[in-house]
């Protein structure tokens, strides 16, 4: 139900989430979340494209939320890469059908409610301070930072 290009995008924005508002490079993203760099690379332009990550270039550049994790839902992410396809109108085509969905139709678009619902009531700081969990993608609860070189 979830494709493979919502998790990357989920993983790449706890992954920013957690930073508190410090950059952080694709490159930095990519060995954390384990997505490969040049599609990481293209999925961040589109977040960048949807207003939830901006770019900062230079020496201490790197992405950044553009919003608090208690302000992004995880189906802002969704939404902005690959919104979720609710049934609103026969698949088959059935003139008969319309809009009243058979119940198999109505049973799957229920489904996808529920998910929506689920996405929209769930803030990113929600999963970075579940108590009853390990931290999201990482070892440690400690923001990831980098030693500068030169």
């Amino acid at each position: 139900m979830i494709s493979q290009t919502v998790e990357y995008a989920l993983r790449a924005v706890v992954t920013l989430a957690q930073q508190n508002g410090r950059p952080f490079t694709a490159r930095q993203i990519s060995e954390v979340t384990k997505v490969p760099g040049p599609y990481l690379s293209k999925l961040m332009q589109g977040l960048v494209r949807a207003g939830l990550v901006r770019s900062q270039r230079g020496l201490h550049g790197g992405f950044v939320l553009t919003k608090t994790p208690d302000q992004l839902a995880i189906w802002d992410v969704v939404e902005a890469v690959e919104p979720l396809k609710r049934i609103r109108h026969c698949p088959l085509g059935l003139k008969s059908h319309g809009t009243n969905l058979c119940p198999l139709h109505r049973r799957m678009d229920n489904a996808l409610e529920s998910v929506e619902l689920a996405f929209r009531q769930t803030r990113l700081a929600d999963l970075l301070n579940d108590p009853n969990s390990v931290s999201p993608l990482c070892e440690t609860t400690e923001p990831i930072r980098t030693i500068a070189l030169g």
